[in-house]
């Protein structure tokens, strides 16, 4: 048999991705390749995934003997059909441990969370409200929630917010990365998502990004949305690497962006990096110059006292994600779970069990909790390796080795 060239596997890895989106919505979370792969594969019935994980076999092998691909993209490339395979075989009806699934498709063995660490950030978010004078009768949630809910942003604000940070994040993006002529993001207000922000990649150096407005909006996380979803997170690293590997280097791989795959690991970590990136090392003072002029609640000072104590609360929700998918934990427990450690209302509790429920993100919440650590350890404050993560094929075990 004729061994594949290697525009063949990368044509038959985009087919199968492709393949994989009939059967999950919002698998393929972005496509700008040839317009004839996708037309094909919206045709006629969907594959039985019993065929699709057998043809991702079979598209390892055949790049596991290749000749006709350089390493480093091979690797890659390898690691994405893994996490194809993985979602292909639990859609055939086999069982894979949710551990197992999450280390297959991104590339990290999640771990659990002690809750001593949790105790720890109350104590400190605590004192943190003491000595600002914001502890109030009641519980220390009823104070952080207090505190955090004072923040929302008034509606008929939040885009006018946005589009402050946006431009300013742009001009630091270009000045510190660079940006290529010609690309632009749209942004949007949407309801009824379990996201709280969402960036469409269009291709064509195109993006929309939604903010979901279900709950009201926290000056406390806008700018980490904008730079997250935009610059210089999603949209940066999208329009990018269509810039430099798929026109220029011809690797038509990465014009199709795949849950359940490595590549969302490293897009999560270096897009909840970002803020830091590119507004150190001080960004709540950055956040603050916008916030103010437009009228809206932020105190720099504050912010990034009680943000430093309380971060690492954001590992509750794996915890949440291992009892819900790998202890039989329910529903109800979850959202108590939440509420009672992440120190946030029954409401935003429950919008966040929504997202670790959610048959497309069920796995995913370890993009965003191993991927930042990952991708902080690899940049180690230094711009240059944060372009990497930007414009280059990475795997998340590279971020380990460094």
């Amino acid at each position: 048999m004729t061994a594949m060239t290697a525009d063949e596997l990368v044509e038959e890895y985009i087919k199968l991705g492709l393949a994989l989106g009939r059967h999950v919505d919002g698998f393929v979370d972005a496509y700008y390749g040839p317009e004839e792969l996708a037309i094909r594969a919206a045709s006629g019935a969907p594959v039985d995934p019993t065929k699709l994980a057998d043809r991702a076999r079979l598209l390892l092998s055949e790049l596991a003997s290749t000749e006709t691909m350089a390493d480093r993209r091979r690797v890659w490339l390898a690691a994405q059909v893994r996490g194809l395979m993985t979602s292909a075989t639990r859609l055939a009806g086999e069982t894979v441990g949710y551990l197992d699934e999450i280390e297959a498709c991104y590339g990290v063995r999640p771990a659990w969370e002690h809750e001593d660490l949790f105790a720890e950030a109350h104590r400190r978010i605590a004192e943190a409200l003491d000595r600002h004078s914001l502890r109030s009768p009641g519980s220390l949630a009823d104070s952080f929630n207090a505190w955090r809910e004072g923040h929302v942003v008034a509606p008929d604000m939040v885009l006018s917010a946005v589009r402050s940070l946006a431009e300013d994040f742009r001009a630091r993006t270009d000045a510190v990365f660079g940006l290529p002529e010609g690309e632009h993001v749209d942004f949007e207000v949407v309801t009824a998502k379990p996201w709280s922000g969402f960036n469409f990649y269009l291709g064509g150096l195109r993006s929309r990004v939604a903010l979901n407005v279900d709950l009201p909006v926290l000056s406390l996380s806008l700018g980490h949305i904008v730079a997250h979803e935009a610059y210089p997170g999603h949209h940066t690293e999208h329009s990018r690497k269509e810039v430099g590997l798929v026109r220029r280097n011809k690797q038509l791989e990465e014009s199709i962006f795949l849950v359940g795959t490595p590549q969302c690991l490293i897009a999560e970590g270096l897009a909840d990096l970002a803020l830091e990136v590119i507004a150190s090392p001080a960004p709540e003072v950055v956040l603050e110059g916008h916030f103010k002029p437009l009228g809206i609640r932020y105190d720099a000072a504050t912010v990034a006292e009680v943000a430093a104590a309380g971060d690492v609360l954001s590992s509750v929700r794996g915890n949440a994600a291992i009892g819900i998918h790998d202890r039989g934990w329910s529903v109800d427990k979850a959202v108590d779970y939440v509420e009672s450690w992440a120190l946030t209302s029954r409401q935003r509790a429950t919008k966040t069990v929504e997202f670790l429920t959610d048959p497309t993100w069920r796995a995913y919440p370890f993009c965003y909790i191993d991927g930042v650590r990952l991708c902080r350890s690899f940049v180690g404050g230094d711009p240059r390796r944060f372009a990497r993560l930007l414009g280059e094929q990475i795997v998340p075990a590279e971020l380990v080795e460094g």
